[in-house]
């Protein structure tokens, strides 16, 4: 994983904490996620695995479930994106 050369560590651990409480469920439907990036503009890149790179409900994992929990929690995080 990279991060942007003045994204502090702090940021990238509580994003690295939300995704760790929300892999299981990925997984369970035989998928996982990658933090790949934070940007500046703490917009969160994350890189979908196994099943999820095909399933149709992707995108609606990605906005409603991992992206609505960051949000919430770590108020700077103002989007994520799927990167391949």
């Amino acid at each position: 994983m990279t991060t942007s050369s003045d994204q502090p560590h702090a940021l990238t651990a509580q994003v690295e904490r939300v995704l760790a409480a929300i892999r299981p469920s990925v997984q369970a439907d035989g998928g996982d996620l990658e933090l790949v990036d934070i940007t500046e503009t703490g917009e969160v890149r994350i890189r979908l695995l196994g099943a999820c790179i095909e399933c149709p409900s992707a995108d609606m994992t990605l906005k409603e479930g991992i992206e609505q929990n960051l949000k919430t929690l770590i108020p700077e995080v103002t989007s994520v994106v799927a990167v391949s």
